[in-house]
Order: structure tokens, then C-alpha cells, then sequence
């Protein structure tokens, strides 16, 4: 076994810190006000957040709605290239001679060719539509808290 060496202190001898009550109220209230300032930042902040949430709620409604015409839109244009395809396919089904066979085809492809760039265009539209609406209230927003803050 080792043995301990060193200063062994007895309660009689130990340095026992002393209660300072002037002291422990200034720490209370330094504690206090430490709490007060970061709920005044925290609410500020949530202020802040749900101003934020209010400026965007009109973002989130037209997304939506774009959205949703967008889909319905390109769910019109998938319904309306399958017709014209079963009813070309009953088209060639009927034709009568390879010639006629291949004029149907040369003609429907034609066709289709025009109408999928006149539905991307359309598509296109509607998106660059979309994305102007959707941004506008943050922009909105934005050039809101900059006439603020230059007001400041």
C-alpha cells in the first residue's frame, strides 16, 4: 500500500466560504434581468417569425394553386396526346395500303410534333406565371423591412 502525504484539513481549519447576502441579492437580480432580456429577444423573435409566417402564408396559398394548375393542365395534355393516339392507332388499323399506312403516320407525327411544342409552350407560360406569383409577396416583404430599416 501507498500512504497519502500532504496537508490534511480538519473542520477547524477549513477555509469555509462566507454568505454574503448583499451579494447573493445582486447575483438574483443580475440573474433576473438576464431572464428578462432574453425573453424580450425571444419574443421579438417569435414577433418577428410569425410576421415572417403572415408574409407568406399569401406564397404558400398561390403556390398551391399554381401547383395544382400546373397538374391539371399536364393531366389535360397526358389525356388529350393518348386520344390522339388510340384514335390514330384505329386509323391505321383501317388503312388500306402500306402508302396510306405511311401517310397517316407521317401526318400524325407531324401533328403531334406541333402540338407537344404549342402544350410546352403553354406549360411554360403557365410556370413563369407561377413563379411571379409565388415570389411577389416575398419581394413584397422584402422591400417592406428594407424601407423600415432605412426608416431606422
Amino acid at each position: 500500500m501507498s500512504k497519502i502525504t500532504g496537508k490534511i484539513e480538519t473542520v477547524e481549519n477549513a477555509d469555509a466560504p462566507t454568505f454574503d447576502p448583499s451579494k447573493a441579492i445582486e447575483q438574483g437580480r443580475a440573474a433576473a434581468e438576464q431572464g428578462v432580456e432574453q425573453s424580450k429577444e425571444v419574443f421579438s423573435k417569435l414577433s418577428s417569425d410569425a410576421e415572417a409566417q403572415k408574409a407568406f402564408e399569401p406564397t404558400f396559398e398561390t403556390a398551391k394553386t399554381t401547383g395544382n394548375e400546373i397538374i391539371l393542365r399536364t393531366i389535360a395534355d397526358l389525356q388529350a396526346n393518348a386520344e390522339a393516339g388510340f384514335t390514330h392507332l384505329e386509323a391505321l388499323v383501317a388503312a388500306k395500303s402500306p402508302s396510306e399506312f405511311f401517310e397517316l403516320q407521317t401526318a400524325f407525327l407531324h401533328k403531334q410534333i406541333e402540338k407537344s411544342a404549342d402544350q410546352a409552350r403553354a406549360l411554360q407560360e403557365l410556370m413563369l406565371r407561377a413563379t411571379e406569383d409565388v415570389s411577389k409577396p416575398i419581394k413584397d416583404a422584402f422591400e417592406t423591412v428594407l424601407k423600415v430599416r432605412k426608416a431606422a
